[in-house]
């Protein structure tokens, strides 16, 4: 059994959300998988929508209200629809699309990007059709989207052509490719603390920790779970330890914590209830806090995870609602609101009623700001380029504070590398138009001028 237990965050909770403050009117896309169906960075969200062209909203958190198609702002660029998305980490604005049309394409949010206005009503605008990269390589639909937790412009993907690839999206170059599945179709992917492993997950019941750089198997769980239902993962943070979720023989649902060391055997297995949907574990790297969600639930359980037995420690009973969730996932914690003992945010997506932020908070008397319960997280400066990664270097993330009086240097972590300027094919054609006309001009120049050259 779970055991309560002093903590910090024992009395974290979160209370339903105002309507003013959710998001709706979008009308979802139909199709189904293994995704969460919604991802965020720290200003914005994004939701595939309904309609040709696999249509993407884009929603800033600052702006709740009432999306209206045809009127607000929307991104599309791909010929199917959008099947998974991913922010970069490192820029708040830019993302990777996944889509049915086997391509994966990167896009930058301008700006002045307000899909909504102050006043939560839909605000017309014009549509993002230009996309800064597109990555061919797949030879079938892609399925999911990973960006690398500290190396820059370093992104994982996963098709149904039961392939891994890696890809450098500031070059558009594939990097690695792994095809060590069979014919079985990935259930998950996610990235380990710095970045040296990813695992996987797939239809034969087998969990895959890879080298991302060579493109092979390292270590293999054999059968995590012996149901059928999806399997998903997370990396414990530092600890090297491994959590899965997924389903006992007996149709219940189950979660397992792992020795990175020794995958023989779990070193605990809980069961957890009998209900049907995929469970998602959402962990906090920063206050090792794992909110477990529920595809279908309406109900979040936050966990406290300990680097000893019994490992992991309920906190409370969290958030309960009688909507179900089609999709969840978390904002970075430089999008939180800290002065006020937000700790986690965590965006649930419905069927019917839009985007519900649910905000996690401890409660506090004082109005400081609370350090014991904010500790540094993971900014927004890389720790290394793509070829630094390539050639080997292994770096933590880079960190910040999250309070408020820092000066803004430190809050980068003291890096000072420059993200990528990425350009698209139209800014290209535009500066070597007006180059070329320079160049004309200046020839006819020297002609008037009668100098050879």
């Amino acid at each position: 059994m779970f055991k309560l237990r002093h903590s910090k965050y024992r009395h974290v909770f979160c209370d339903a959300p105002k309507p003013e403050h959710c998001h709706t009117g979008f009308r979802l896309s139909t199709v189904t998988g293994d995704q969460q169906y919604i991802k965020a960075s720290a200003k914005y969200y994004a939701v595939a929508l309904f309609g040709g062209g696999g249509p993407v909203h884009i929603g800033r958190h600052d702006r709740p209200g009432r999306f209206a198609s045809g009127t607000s702002s929307q991104v599309e660029g791909h010929t199917g629809s959008v099947l998974d998305i991913d922010f970069n980490p490192f820029d708040d604005s830019m993302f990777a699309s996944a889509s049915e049309d086997t391509t994966i394409k990167i896009w930058s949010i301008p700006e002045d990007w307000e899909p909504t206005d102050s006043k939560g009503l839909a605000k017309s605008g014009s549509n993002l059709n230009e996309s800064l990269v597109d990555l061919i390589g797949h030879r079938k639909k892609v399925t999911l989207l990973r960006f690398h937790p500290t190396a820059a412009n370093i992104l994982a993907s996963t098709s149904a052509d039961y392939t891994v690839k890696v890809w450098d999206i500031e070059k558009s170059e594939e990097i690695s490719s792994h095809n060590d599945f069979g014919d079985n179709l990935i259930q998950d992917i996610v990235w380990d603390y710095c970045g040296e492993t990813y695992a996987t997950s797939c239809k034969d019941k087998n969990v895959r920790l890879c080298d991302p750089r060579a493109g092979t198997t390292a270590n293999m769980i054999q059968s995590a779970h012996d149901g059928l239902k999806s399997v998903k993962l997370t990396f414990l943070g530092q600890t090297g330890k491994f959590l899965t979720t997924g389903t006992s023989s007996s149709r219940s649902r189950e979660l397992k914590v792992w020795d990175l060391k020794n995958l023989s055997t779990p070193l605990a297995t809980e069961s957890i209830d009998n209900s049907s949907g995929a469970l998602l574990p959402l962990f906090d790297n920063d206050t090792n806090v794992l909110y477990l969600c529920g595809k279908g639930d309406g109900i979040i359980r936050p966990f406290e995870f300990e680097n000893k037995e019994p490992y992991l420690h309920k906190l409370n009973d969290g958030f309960r609602s009688t909507q179900p969730a089609k999709g969840l996932c978390m904002v970075p914690k430089r999008g939180l609101n800290v002065m006020g003992c937000e700790t986690a945010r965590i965006l649930k997506l419905t069927n019917n009623s839009g985007v519900h932020p649910l905000s996690f908070t401890v409660p506090r008397k004082s109005d400081a700001f609370q350090d014991d319960i904010f500790p540094d997280c993971a900014s927004s400066t890389p720790a290394h380029t793509a070829e630094e990664w390539l050639e080997g270097s292994c770096l933590p993330p880079m960190t910040m504070s999250l309070n408020p009086a820092v000066k803004l240097n430190d809050q980068e972590g003291g890096g000072n590398k420059k993200k990528s300027q990425f350009r698209t094919i139209t800014t290209v054609t535009a500066e070597l138009k007006e180059a070329q006309e320079r160049i004309k001009y200046l020839e006819d120049l020297l002609q008037q001028n009668q100098i050879s050259f």
